[in-house]
């Protein structure tokens, strides 16, 4: 999915420090810091305005994301979650970006982010599609709406079960492989697959820990029961509110 920004209304409190009073100590500096990442002013006001439907802070926290963290982000297309994760991590950690050598106008757009000179910890590299290739270990593996990308032949072929295991490979024992994406429906085709932008959640499941990964978790910020599952996520009855699932994996 490519370029894709929602037009919608923020909400009251985008954040989870309005609950920082009920969390422990370190919880707490953890939740500040993942809510100044979010109200950060140098992100694009079109960014901001997606937050609402996206959901930031929430995925950023399920996530496990720390300061000091090493993270290998797949297909940041312009850096939504690029920049944010760049402030978590700070500047004991580093955001590794890796973009598909095929998405010509992600990667100008990451360079871009790059180019305004804020984002010192963020590394980009442009490979060919399903590429898994970074100098060090990671603590977390991030791909955010794209893993059904992986799917779709016109954007380079890709074996996403050998791509699991090679981001398995990627992890430090104990790493998180974050998958976010938009619910498609059981049996799913890959021309199903490219047609709605979707891909089942068990589907994703039962490839990712074939690579060895244990399901850690499952967010279920983003559930919204009422899209459409078979509808393209890019359709106007649903283009902001379709159903989407956040799945923590951990490498044991």
């Amino acid at each position: 999915m490519r370029r894709l920004i929602f037009l919608v209304i923020p909400l009251a409190c985008l954040s989870l420090g309005c609950r920082a009073a009920e969390q422990p100590a370190q919880q707490q500096d953890v939740t500040t810091v993942i809510a100044n990442a979010v109200a950060d002013p140098a992100r694009p006001a079109g960014y901001r305005a997606a937050d609402a439907f996206r959901m930031p802070a929430e995925t950023l926290a399920f996530s496990g994301i720390r300061p000091g963290m090493v993270v290998g982000e797949f297909y940041p297309a312009g850096g939504y979650f690029t920049r944010m994760l760049s402030d978590v991590v700070g500047p004991a950690g580093h955001i590794y970006a890796t973009e598909n050598a095929g998405w010509n106008d992600s990667a100008n757009d990451d360079r871009k982010m790059l180019a305004e000179g804020k984002w010192k910890n963020v590394s980009l590299d442009v490979q060919p599609f399903g590429t898994v290739k970074f100098p060090k270990p990671l603590d977390i593996a991030w791909v955010t709406q794209n893993y059904h990308d992986l799917k779709i032949k016109q954007y380079g072929p890709v074996d996403t079960v050998a791509f699991d295991k090679a981001v398995y490979k990627a992890l430090k024992p104990g790493g998180t492989f974050l998958v976010l994406d938009h619910q498609g429906w059981a049996g799913m085709t890959d021309a199903d697959i490219a047609k709605v932008h979707r891909i089942d959640k068990a589907q994703v499941i039962r490839e990712v820990t074939s690579a060895g990964f244990k399901l850690a978790g499952e967010g279920k910020f983003l559930n919204r029961p009422t899209d459409d599952h078979h509808l393209p996520i890019f359709d106007p009855k649903v283009r902001g509110h379709t159903d989407q699932y956040a799945l923590k994996f951990v490498k044991p």
